[in-house]
């Protein structure tokens, strides 16, 4: 009787804390990862966006509120600062037809740190160069989860264990 106390009480909690965190993420800050691969340069980054903040446009964009990219081997890292158009962009933008089904894509385009004359842009799943041609890469992204989904699963996973721990236990008492 008391297993099932334990486990109605659990399940209550677990219930409770889903709730909470799902309201909290209906206008929450939403965090992407992504991956640039061309023949020339390769590099990864992070951004980040209020996905309440979209605008009333045909296609809708989000200011970016933060970013930080890197090409592999090279010490500079980009940030939402470094594009062209600071502060109107970087921009996040609604999309169904990005690579690995992401719903968003990003519009960032940078001058090369080391040389100012070489410009990079990156635009959905399309990344160029400014000394080549338009279509020299592809960007792919990932949905980075929020730390509160990591640790509504490892709880998950916790009593998960724990009341199989318990089952097995009741059964070898009984055995």
């Amino acid at each position: 009787m008391k297993l099932f106390q334990k486990l109605a009480i659990a399940t209550s909690l677990v219930l409770g804390l889903a709730t909470l965190t799902t309201k909290s993420a209906s206008a929450a800050i939403i965090n992407y990862a992504f991956n640039v691969d061309s023949s020339t340069a390769k590099g990864n980054g992070l951004f980040s966006f209020d996905d309440s903040t979209f605008s009333n446009d045909n296609i809708p964009v989000a200011p970016v509120q933060s970013l930080s990219f890197k090409f592999d081997n090279d010490p500079n890292i980009y940030t939402a600062k470094d594009d062209v158009e600071y502060p109107d962009y970087p921009v996040a933008f609604p999309t169904v037809s990005l690579a690995d089904n992401a719903p968003i894509g990003l519009l960032y385009s940078f001058l090369d740190k080391a040389n100012p004359d070489k410009s990079y842009e990156i635009a959905g799943t399309l990344f160029s160069v400014s000394s080549e041609t338009s279509d020299s890469g592809i960007v792919s992204y990932r949905q980075v989860p929020e730390p509160s989904t990591l640790g509504s699963t490892f709880l998950l996973g916790t009593i998960g264990l724990f009341i199989k721990k318990k089952v097995r236990s009741i059964k070898n008492i009984k055995a």
